[in-house]
């Protein structure tokens, strides 16, 4: 059962969020709204240090945790959908996460649709990937994460790195990810209503200003229907009430098929990416346990894996 937090924050993302989807709406003016109500939900942990950089000529954010074991780093891509959000919407959750992991992170500004459509967001993670091994970053260390669309970008980043024949970091863990851009999944039917947050209207609508033309069936851009042979493990956290669940479900199906490593967690009763409302208590489990999996993937990952192993 959802705890009492989790059901108030469930008609509060009814009221402020979902009832006010407009898909009219330009992206641009989306942004510092969704900023604003992000703001909401925690900032910086104590103790934890922000410095801004960029790699490879993109925008991004380290995260210092107050402890960190030297060496270990995690690349974060964060999610919305390809259009909005980015270092002022997810400073606070990656702060959580890299304090649960004991590493530090990078949290990557990668470019937004749709001034830049697909593939530009494949193509920063990929930049800022090479850029963190060009600067002497231990793959075997090294870990990847990400929300929603940046779950996506997760699996889309992997699959291109061991298309390249790269070394594959040690692991990755993807919160809600969005694998469907098709939106194709029967949860995306079913859960309409059961969803707080998201509609398929709303995903629809991103998934248009990011593909502009493309594939909603191309790999890069819905690694649902992509080749998971020889992808590094995986741990999957997602809500029971999302119309993204089956983006979750079958890519743990394909992925085990796959011979991936791969764990799916599904918690009942909360919303969409529910790690980002630190006042939950399965946010704070979740948090704990994935950055707990990353900590332990970058001590037992062993070395950078090359794709063709």
């Amino acid at each position: 059962m959802a705890s009492i937090q989790a059901r108030l924050t469930d008609r509060m993302l009814r009221l402020l969020v979902k009832s006010r989807f407009n898909p009219q709406a330009d992206p641009r003016a989306i942004r510092a709204r969704t900023t604003k109500l992000a703001q909401r939900f925690g900032g910086v942990p104590r103790g934890v240090r922000v410095e801004k950089t960029a790699v490879a000529g993109i925008p991004a954010e380290w995260i210092h945790p107050q402890v960190a074991d030297n060496g270990n780093t995690l690349l974060y891509l964060h999610g919305g959908g390809y259009s909005i959000c980015g270092p002022d919407t997810h400073r606070g959750l990656v702060a959580r996460l890299a304090s649960a992991a004991k590493m530090r992170a990078l949290l990557l500004d990668y470019r937004l649709a749709p001034e830049h459509p697909f593939p530009a967001a494949v193509e920063d993670a990929y930049a800022a990937y090479k850029s963190l091994l060009a600067e002497g970053t231990d793959p075997s260390r090294l870990t990847i994460a990400g929300d929603s669309a940046g779950g996506g970008l997760t699996l889309a980043l992997l699959m291109k790195l061991r298309d390249a024949n790269e070394p594959l970091p040690a692991g990755a863990a993807l919160l809600s990810p969005w694998t469907d851009l098709a939106m194709s999944g029967w949860s995306h039917i079913t859960h309409g209503k059961l969803d707080p947050m998201l509609s398929v209207d709303a995903a629809l609508t991103a998934a248009r200003h990011y593909l502009q033309g493309a594939s909603p069936a191309e790999p890069l851009a819905s690694p649902l229907y992509g080749n998971f042979e020889r992808l590094p493990p995986l741990l999957i956290h997602v809500g029971a009430n999302e119309i993204l669940l089956d983006d979750s479900r079958r890519v743990a199906e394909k992925a085990q098929a796959a011979g991936v490593e791969v764990t799916l967690r599904v918690w009942p009763g909360v919303p969409h990416v529910f790690q980002a409302f630190p006042q939950l208590p399965e946010a704070r489990a979740s948090v704990a346990e994935i950055g707990a999996y990353l900590h332990a993937r970058a001590i037992t990952g062993g070395p950078g894996r090359q794709a063709a192993d």
